[in-house]
């Protein structure tokens, strides 16, 4: 016949008054020997309590906030006919009072894993429907996942439901890198541009303001490319986890040939200008890391690594921000480039660009170098996994052979997609650019 017995917190080492930062079954469940009830947080590292036998959870005697120590009775639990016999449930301990649960005095009859991974901070994790619909904090997830502590505490920094993940180490254990492609596969499924809908990201609505009763405004609506545009971006900027890396590029020479060559082509009306240099430039950086001109598949697993080398280029019109695609870079020169670039740049100003001329794009650049700016952000254009800022510009004193000499300096924005690139590559990539635009005659190479 089944019996009624008793689950206390085991041995935990020199830790007193810890308190429980998850729950991990509810009544009614049937759990394993070893499957882990709930979890509690030192200062140290984050522990599991394992069942200690085959049972039905009855009654659950401590909630997330409680403090608990050694002997604390936890859980009432209906043993399997397998299990080992135990004492008697005792009369009910006193109920927790200013979170603590008082202990009974019997011997616990569970092991407890050791601590394995850092403390990580107790901020609620937010969880609904996985990664991607995230809500209000909750404290039940994972009930019957098969994970260590730190995977556990791995998924809870990251806000995974571990119950949504398919372990693939031995017994359908759950692993660190189970965890990982679940996140990189969630991030690269597609969102609503803003909360609502399945899978859009849950945010406060923005507040209803009557701007008018502090001052005198005037209302004008966005621009149809500004509407489409922002929502686009809205959805990069969420989705994708942005690092930039800032550097510059010594242009002094290369600025010198272009003045040059472009008063030879001014009589054709062809402007050469600095950017015509950054799309041969950034073509060979491209051509020595491939992981730059690639795309994330549907899944979030696989690298789709392209051959072509078309480069959007951000263009600045009255109505919005326009990113038209020059395409096959690497075939073409300096003059041709820039004679496309000029073309290309009065369709979008004109509204007279189509669809055609805005897809297939591997890198983008956007340059307010004829504006000003030491540097900036650049959101990327996905499923790019990289996009260049290039701002305005400056003589500096640049230290070299022995003394300061005045050199015309251009500051370099690489925003890049961190699943894919790392801080590493970023770093070669704009040293490697720096490079070729210091030196065009690489472009020879």
């Amino acid at each position: 016949m089944a019996e009624m017995k008793q689950v206390l917190v085991p041995d935990i080492g020199n830790y007193k008054d810890v308190p429980v930062i998850e729950v991990m079954v509810k009544v009614g469940d049937a759990v394993k020997a070893e499957q882990s009830l709930l979890t509690l947080e030192t200062d140290k590292a984050t522990m599991d309590v394992p069942a200690p036998f085959d049972g039905v959870v009855k009654e659950i005697k401590i909630k997330v906030g409680d403090i608990i120590s050694e002997g604390t009775l936890i859980f009432v639990m209906e043993a399997s006919a397998t299990a080992a016999s135990a004492a008697q449930i005792p009369p009910s301990p006193p109920s927790p009072k200013g979170g603590t649960v008082s202990a009974p005095t019997t011997q616990p009859q569970a092991l407890i894993a050791q601590p394995t991974v850092p403390a990580t901070s107790s901020v609620p994790h937010f969880v609904k429907g996985g990664l991607g619909g995230i809500s209000a904090p909750v404290a039940h997830i994972s009930a019957k996942a098969h994970a260590s502590p730190s995977v556990r505490s791995f998924a809870r920094e990251l806000g995974v439901d571990l119950a949504q993940v398919k372990g693939s180490a031995e017994k359908g254990r759950i692993s660190k890198d189970d965890v990982q492609n679940f996140v990189k596969a969630a991030l690269s499924q597609p969102r609503a541009a803003a909360g609502g809908g399945a899978g859009g990201m849950q945010v406060l609505a923005m507040p209803v303001i009557d701007f008018a009763k502090f001052g005198e405004i005037e209302s004008k609506p966005l621009s149809r490319i500004k509407k489409i545009s922002g929502a686009n971006l809205h959805r990069n900027w969420v989705t994708i986890p942005h690092v930039t890396q800032f550097d510059e590029a010594d242009i002094s020479e290369m600025e010198a040939f272009r003045k040059q060559i472009g008063a030879e082509y001014a009589k054709q009306n062809i402007k050469i200008t600095p950017l015509a240099f950054m799309l041969k430039a950034v073509v060979a950086a491209l051509q020595q890391f491939p992981e730059f001109n690639a795309s994330l598949d549907a899944s979030g697993e696989n690298l789709v690594l392209k051959k072509y080398f078309h480069i959007g280029v951000a263009v600045d019109t009255p109505n919005g921000l326009m990113v038209p695609v020059l395409r096959d870079v690497d075939k073409k020169g300096i003059v041709q480039l820039a004679q496309e670039l000029g073309e290309i740049s009065a369709k979008a100003r004109d509204l007279k660009i189509t669809a055609a001329d805005m897809q297939g794009g591997c890198f983008s650049i956007s340059s307010l170098g004829g504006i000003g700016g030491t540097a900036f952000t650049p959101i990327i254009n996905a499923p790019e996994v990289a996009i260049l800022g290039v701002s305005k510009a400056s003589m500096k004193p640049v230290y070299q052979d022995g003394e300061f000499v005045p050199r015309l300096m251009l500051p370099l924005s690489l925003s890049y997609d961190h699943r894919v690139v790392d801080g590493a590559s970023a770093a070669r990539f704009t040293q490697y650019l720096a490079g070729v635009l210091a030196d065009i005659r690489r472009l020879a190479l």
